[in-house]
């Protein structure tokens, strides 16, 4: 069955440097288990991917048997977004076409021979260990090794390898093959607030009327599930808490606020398309409701349909697919996997897609009008990157949500470490700081009935009890949303060329620097667009250790200038958080404002980061499908000491102006 949504991006594809073999060998065999696929490891050849594992990074080594489960607390391979695709250090990925939970060993795995007579050769130099800990020895990186691939209950797999020649280019041809990376509105990525699950009209009216008064940036009002008559199944109409949905969403939208709307799949039986769907629905149900075969034409179609026409048509921007996971570690909730449905597949292949094609449902809809959307899943797949949907979890710790940004870069795959409550106001601070350099700056406030900077604890906060001093508070996280809205132009140019490149918007240092072997372990950091690289900090820091790849980089904060290729450890103050760039680059920030329709969000001030010539990309963007794009070429002339600004397309929308060309010296 084909499952696709999106062909390959093939103009993309074939402007990339020419591949002229396969980069690794690939052999195959049956069992009475189903198929087996080798792939030979070279001695300190790292491997990355698999979706977003959340507790490991490097995979090489680690057994992983590829799941959809919600909230995986152990390193098994259980995660919201398994994906059978992996790349490793020397510059290629590997994709198993497989629904099926394959088993992946990564590595270690020696086969058996005889020990008689010691070994021709003497294993290389292990390059990792002055900078793993000593526990990554039982791994013996430095010896030849194989990725075993095993894919039960099936006579074949398709395998695709994506050759480099380096780590970034083989995940660009990887996420061009998906069909280029997505490319959100731009109001996407200003910042969401998505409030208490009861919430009636009247309630997010006069919460998103305080945001503007109080002068907190916000594009995106989410509603969570008491939108609807019915949640858990889910009925997609709306609830008396909002009587004309209509007019609720022209008030927001004259205020410059988007709408998205929280649901999941799972239909209970006062849903308008209940009947219509049950024909095309598994033989198991989910909270007393079915569940949509969303492999059939049929069941997206009705599905869509409706959505289209009930909130879609009135002015809902987009939505939050909740619970698409599976659910071994949270209460059993969700269908067998011996279950059967109409297309065919069983539970197994269901989970293993459920999120990806409950996507291609609310996608197709946005496509066919021709409208830019920007969403939230919970669960997703191989080939992903063409969806303009970040993913979440129903966990909270921070340091695991800081990591899962890079980790997610592999696989085509955005992430949020979504801000929702906090144990102090350091957490809160920390916390808003690390989602406002991510694909999605969410506060998703969904059981609290005020936003968290008005008081942290949770009861108070429902209560209506604010803490003594919350203005302050209030006045920090102004402060870092607005850091989010001048970082706004960066963003964009970032995700354009996600969506030409396929070059991940947010991605770990070692896509970039698969050489440097200092970059191997590092996912606490990542690199933003072509320029920027971000180190967030957890509550309880002080100062941490960063490292700085090879080049020379500057401190966003102070300008002080730092070579790169070592580790340092930086102090980090409360009211910051640690960004560092490129020497020898520009950092185009916009003024900050309350949301991004706001025609001061296109003026400019253009960082000039080192003393040397320097020139960065923009993009005017038209916001429409496909979009049209007019590059900004932003130029600094160091000898003159003057900027100027070019531009190459077709420029017939808001254009970017540049109101000041500034050196990056200490910020406040």
């Amino acid at each position: 069955m084909r499952t696709r949504h999106y062909p390959p991006a093939g103009d993309a594809l074939a402007a990339l440097p020419r591949v002229d073999a396969c980069p690794v060998t690939v052999t195959a065999r049956t069992t009475r288990r189903g198929v087996v696929v080798t792939l030979p490891l070279a001695p300190n050849e790292m491997v990355y991917g698999l979706g977003v594992q959340m507790q490991s990074f490097m995979q090489r080594g680690l057994k992983k048997t590829l799941r959809v489960n919600a909230d995986p607390l152990i390193d098994s391979g259980d995660s919201h977004a398994p994906a059978p695709f992996y790349e490793t250090t020397r510059g290629y990925g590997v994709l198993v076409d497989t629904a099926r939970y394959a088993t992946i060993y990564c590595g270690n795995k020696p086969r058996k021979t005889r020990h008689a007579a010691p070994p021709a050769d003497e294993p290389a130099r292990d390059l990792t260990q002055d900078v793993l800990p000593a526990a990554y020895r039982r791994f013996r990186f430095n010896h030849s090794s194989e990725v075993m691939i095993e894919i039960p209950e099936c006579a074949g797999v398709d395998v695709y390898v994506f050759g480099g020649p380096t780590l970034r280019l083989a995940v660009q041809r990887y996420n061009l093959f998906a069909g280029g990376g997505a490319l959100p509105p731009r109001w996407g990525l200003g910042v969401w607030y998505r409030v208490e699950r009861d919430f009636t009209q009247q309630d997010a009216l006069s919460l998103a009327a305080d945001l503007r008064a109080r002068r907190m940036p916000c594009d995106v009002i989410g509603l969570e599930p008491g939108w609807q008559t019915h949640a858990y199944s889910c009925s997609y109409r709306w609830s008396d808490r909002f009587p004309d949905p209509a007019a609720f969403i022209e008030t927001l939208g004259a205020q410059h606020f988007r709408v998205n709307l929280w649901e999941h799949a799972f239909t209970h039986p006062s849903s308008p398309i209940y009947d219509a769907l049950f024909a095309h629905a598994g033989d198991y149900e989910v909270w007393d409701g079915i569940v949509p075969d969303f492999l059939t034409e049929d069941a997206r179609r009705v599905f869509a349909d409706y959505h289209e026409r009930e909130h879609v048509a009135i002015g809902v921007s987009g939505y939050k697919l909740d619970e698409c996971d599976n659910s071994d570690f949270t209460h059993n909730w969700s269908f067998p996997e011996l279950a059967q449905f109409p297309s065919g597949a069983d539970g197994e292949q269901m989970h293993s897609l459920f999120g990806l094609r409950y996507q291609d449902a609310i996608q197709g809809m946005f496509d066919k009008r021709a409208q830019r959307t920007y969403g939230l899943v919970r669960s997703s797949q191989a080939l992903a990157a063409p969806y303009p949907y970040v993913l979440y979890s129903d966990l909270y710790d921070h340091a695991t949500f800081v990591k899962s940004i890079a980790h997610a870069s592999f696989s085509g795959l955005l992430w949020t470490p979504e801000v929702r409550d906090a144990r102090s106001d350091e957490d809160l601070i920390r916390r808003v700081q690390s989602v406002i350099v991510s694909p999605m700056a969410l506060i998703n406030a969904w059981y609290i009935r005020n936003p968290p900077w008005k008081q942290i604890n949770r009861d108070a906060n429902n209560r209506g009890e604010f803490a003594a001093d919350w203005e302050r508070l209030e006045t920090a996280c102004r402060a870092i949303l607005e850091l989010r809205m001048r970082l706004v132009p960066v963003l964009h140019a970032a995700f354009v060329r996600y969506h030409r490149e396929g070059i991940p918007p947010c991605r770990a240092l070692v896509m970039d620097y698969p050489d440097d072997v200092q970059t191997w372990p590092v996912d606490d950091q990542f690199l933003i667009g072509a320029d920027l690289m971000a180190a967030p900090v957890v509550a309880g820091q002080s100062s941490r250790t960063v490292y700085l790849p090879s080049g020379a980089w500057l401190e966003y904060w102070s300008g002080a200038r730092h070579e790169g290729g070592r580790t340092m450890q930086i102090d980090v103050p409360l009211d910051r958080v640690p960004l560092f760039v490129k020497d020898g680059s520009l950092l185009p920030l916009a003024d900050p404002t309350l949301h991004t329709d706001d025609p001061a969000s296109w003026r400019l001030t253009v960082l000039v980061c080192g003393s040397q010539n320097a020139s960065t990309i923009l993009y005017e963007d038209d916001g429409g499908v496909p979009p049209r794009l007019s590059e900004v070429i932003l130029t600094w002339d160091d000898a003159a000491k003057r900027g100027s600004v070019t531009r190459r397309g077709e420029t017939a929308w808001r254009t970017y102006e540049v109101t000041a060309w500034q050196p990056l010296t200490a910020r406040g």
